[in-house]
């Protein structure tokens, strides 16, 4: 393998941020390949992920929202040809749309992997049940793929060195609270947070919010309810997604709402508690040994993420 190419529809960091762990097997697995990435979206492993040093190349074929127009179907491999990248030797597609899989396709390639209607797009097929796209990946290939995770230390020590400095101490619990797309309500509402951020008090924990810096009327509610509580980010002019990371490798655990701040945290591997409302845990709640979840509909049979209790998520702390 000496060209392989992501491809991946999703946009958030979120949905860039879940993908570490594949890419970096594979990385590991095929050393001297060259990996390149092909999205709808932005490429944020160069953008706002680069401290993380993922690194993947960006594939451009001039389209704009590549795989969600059809008029990109009779163009697309015309404008592969001519790209200086050439043929691919492997084409992942980890997305399940029909028009995006048919479209990607047309890019010329010598292995296809995709999953959408159960893998029929792909080079071959695997009869065995998807449990997870590395798994699936290893028996597409035929090679025993090792899975790794993102290891912190492997962030830029500027960064390591700003978050001790900002969180010096090993009696810390995080809190991730904000939620970047709102026409969902995942949002625990605060006065439960600020409930809980005063009953691990009692544990001697200190309360750590990660809240961006312009939510000033937010950060002052909070600070009036929670007097004890940190906000390390706004004392920081480093701002960036590794320093969460880096920041979260310094807590003892951490309570989150789904976003893109959740999976920031999973990367320290680290006790995380996440509370689901509307949103398919399974699909989106990190793939790691050290999550717990606490999902709405599962436990209550309701999208209202309201309904999960302050002693509920205490108990798990």
């Amino acid at each position: 393998m000496k060209k392989i190419l992501i491809y991946n529809s999703g946009g958030g960091l979120g949905d860039s941020i879940q993908l570490f762990p594949l890419i970096i097997s594979l990385k590991a697995h095929f050393k001297k390949a060259k990996f390149y990435y092909l999205g709808a979206h932005e490429n944020h492993f160069i953008g706002k992920l680069k401290d993380y040093n993922i690194n993947l190349e960006t594939l451009d074929l001039g389209f704009k929202y590549f795989g969600f127009r059809w008029w990109h179907l009779p163009l697309v491999k015309k404008r592969a040809i001519k790209n200086p990248i050439g043929k691919l030797d492997l084409i992942i597609d980890l997305q399940t749309k029909f028009r995006n899989t048919l479209i990607l396709k047309r890019i010329p390639h010598t292995l296809f992997y995709s999953r959408t209607f159960h893998g029929f797009f792909s080079s071959k097929r695997i009869k065995k049940k998807f449990l997870n796209y590395l798994e699936d990946l290893s028996l597409f290939l035929e090679e025993d793929v090792i899975e790794l995770d993102f290891k912190v230390k492997k962030l830029p020590k500027q960064i390591l060195a700003e978050a001790k400095k900002l969180l010096p101490n090993s009696n810390y619990v995080g809190f991730s609270i904000t939620q970047g797309n709102e026409y969902r309500k995942k949002s625990w509402s605060i006065y439960k947070f600020t409930s809980l951020a005063n009953k691990i008090l009692s544990k001697n924990k200190v309360p750590v919010f990660f809240i961006e810096k312009n939510k000033i009327e937010l950060i002052e509610k909070i600070k009036n309810q929670v007097p004890t509580a940190i906000f390390p980010e706004i004392s920081s002019d480093l701002s960036c997604p590794a320093l969460v990371t880096a920041l979260a490798s310094r807590l003892n655990t951490a309570v989150s709402i789904d976003n893109g701040i959740m999976h920031m945290i999973s990367l320290a591997n680290i006790p995380m508690i996440v509370l689901f409302g509307p949103t398919n845990s399974e699909k989106f709640s990190p793939k790691n040994n050290y999550t717990k979840i606490l999902d709405s509909k599962k436990i209550y049979d309701t999208s209202d993420i309201e309904a999960i209790t302050v002693d509920e998520v205490y108990n798990l702390i």
